[in-house]
């Protein structure tokens, strides 16, 4: 036996480039198996992150996923909204710790524009409860500055200083221009790969007054208040469109909503954003579908290539198998040996494939982060990814057996004597 493990080591040695580039096949395989799947979850997990750390989002009662589009997606146009009264209400209430209030509805050349506090800075959170950061500049102090999402200064080459002029409602037609009370962009926010990356942030005094000419959606007729008589004037906010709210307890968050949900005042509505979030994952995640079937896809490709390469060599080898034979090896042990070397050259494979998922994402974990908004977490391994590795094992212990049975069944003489 100590014999036949010598030259089968010896075989191999001599067949070091082919098996290496058969070992770096199943790597390459098993990388892109781990790497699709890790990113297919942490897309979804980035996607239900797009607002964490916040405890319910308040709003009128029209549906919880329209509330959650516009207040966290800024999409749709708001058709009603809940009175500062009520928000000075809720953010009243024992169990509330903050609540930072939003108001969606004007644009700034085709992006969103929120309008909200300087609490909103410092109590937002995004992806792992990440707080927002600056890559420029700071937050707004004063009625008349603004801070950019980093894709609005990214696409529209925007910086801090520059001066720019609200749109009334989607900003289609050019008379809805609040360009007589122009803002000072005074930050630029770093990339989350949320929907803060397209938003521009104000104050809710500056909408009020941008909005002091204005009544029921049109501008008042001979009506003209200049920037710094709008900025004398009282300028809270009469509504605002939804409030974000955390609570100093999380146990508290069904009591709280049951109270906003019986508020007297007027109608409202308290939703947990994770809740509403996986609702609307079900309904527009057909990327992960397709992530999902390019799984499958790849496993089938990499497992067939798999044994076919395996069987291309062992044709090759027919007369080495011969020669073990002719030294005394029987036709079991040429048949375990073989199961055992395609065994530990899957073993490597999968093995070199997951020490490369890992240092991939180690090493793309920033940029991702930075450019796609994507958060990689570098973990063990979830089930879905052992159950991978696993079938990957299986797979390649089953090519390896195809080439042994067949070794097995091959007669003496079919292996000395040469083809014609």
């Amino acid at each position: 036996m100590k014999a036949m493990l010598a030259l089968a080591a010896q075989s191999a040695w001599s067949r070091r480039f082919a098996l290496s580039l058969l070992v770096a096949s199943i790597a390459l395989s098993s990388f892109l198996l781990l790497g699709l799947e890790r990113l297919r979850v942490d897309v979804r997990d980035t996607f239900v992150q797009s607002v964490s750390g916040t405890d319910l989002i308040v709003g009128p009662r029209t549906g919880p996923l329209q509330l959650l589009l516009y207040a966290v997606f800024r999409m749709g146009s708001p058709t009603q909204s809940l009175r500062w009264s009520s928000v000075r209400a809720i953010s009243a209430l024992d169990a509330v710790a903050w609540a930072v209030p939003l108001s969606v509805g004007d644009s700034y050349r085709g992006f969103s524009v929120v309008g909200t506090t300087a609490g909103y800075f410092e109590h937002f959170r995004h992806g792992d409860r990440q707080a927002l950061a600056f890559a420029d500049g700071r937050p707004f102090a004063t009625v008349f500055e603004a801070v950019l999402g980093a894709e609005v200064a990214a696409r529209l080459g925007q910086r801090v200083g520059d001066r720019i002029a609200l749109s009334h409602g989607d900003g289609q037609l050019d008379e809805h221009d609040h360009d007589d009370k122009p803002f000072t962009v005074v930050g630029v926010l770093a990339r989350t790969g949320t929907p803060v990356d397209r938003s521009v942030h104000v104050g809710l005094q500056g909408l009020e007054a941008v909005h002091v000419d204005w009544s029921m959606g049109m501008r008042l007729p001979g009506r003209t208040t200049s920037a710094a008589e709008a900025t004398a004037m009282d300028l809270t906010p009469k509504a605002v469109t939804a409030v974000l709210i955390g609570l100093k307890q999380r146990a508290a968050v069904f009591t709280v909503q049951r109270q906003v949900n019986a508020y007297r005042d007027e109608p409202l509505q308290a939703v947990l954003p994770g809740v509403a979030l996986d609702e609307l994952w079900t309904l527009v995640g057909a990327g992960e579908r397709v992530l999902q079937g390019m799984i499958w896809l790849v496993c089938a490709v990499s497992f067939a290539g798999l044994i076919a390469a395996v069987l291309a060599g062992l044709e090759q080898r027919r007369r080495e198998l011969a020669i073990l034979r002719a030294l005394g090896a029987g036709p079991r042990s040429v048949f375990v040996l073989l199961a055992a070397e395609g065994l530990v050259i899957t073993v490597a494979g999968l093995t070199l494939g997951a020490l490369l998922h890992w240092l991939a994402v180690a090493g793309a974990a920033s940029w991702a982060q930075a450019v796609l908004g994507v958060t990689l977490r570098l973990s063990m391994p979830d089930p879905a990814q052992w159950w991978m590795m696993g079938g990957g094992l299986a797979c390649g212990l089953l090519a390896s057996l195809v080439p042994g049975w067949r070794a097995y069944r091959l007669s003496l003489m079919d292996g000395l004597t040469p083809r014609i």
